[in-house]
């Protein structure tokens, strides 16, 4: 019943199916994709071994919605590639945190918060009414900090 098999005539646009069969329905949906970088910091008015000189590999993992467009798409996952690359990942990836955030405390919980912002900043402009949900910022493999839309607008 699952076995494999090959094609033997692939879809044809404007043949088998219709361009206005592309776009099946009118619903908000969320795509998400995740990166990774690896970056030093250290933290201030912190009793702990996180106030010394230190690294993490952190995971930051986007849910960006919108509606989809004509052929179904609300963004398209080398868009959010592309933004994470040249607007965010710049600031963070192999960088001492503390030098090239603004002025804080470089805990997950302020550096998710600026993450969001960047990320909601790039989007707000492009179509289908694209907005940032949520940015979930690991920093190590079982710890993270999460800005959810809901907060970042109504506190």
């Amino acid at each position: 019943m699952y076995g494999f098999r090959i094609v033997d005539d692939l879809q044809k646009i404007d043949q088998d199916i219709k361009r206005d069969q592309l776009k099946y329905h009118q619903k908000r949906v969320m795509v998400s994709k995740e990166f990774t970088f690896d970056a030093a910091h250290h933290l201030h008015c912190y009793e702990g071994k996180c106030k010394n000189l230190h690294g993490h590999t952190y995971k930051v993992v986007f849910g960006i919605s919108g509606f989809v467009d004509d052929i179904g798409i609300v963004m398209d996952f080398g868009d959010i590639k592309q933004i994470w690359k040249e607007k965010i990942e710049i600031h963070l990836d192999h960088r001492y945190l503390n030098e090239t955030l603004p002025k804080m405390n470089t805990t997950a919980e302020n550096m998710v918060v600026w993450i969001f912002e960047k990320m909601e900043e790039a989007v707000q402009d492009l179509p289908n009414q694209c907005r940032v949900e949520f940015v979930r910022l690991f920093e190590t493999p079982t710890s993270y900090a999460e800005a959810r839309r809901e907060w970042m607008i109504s506190e």
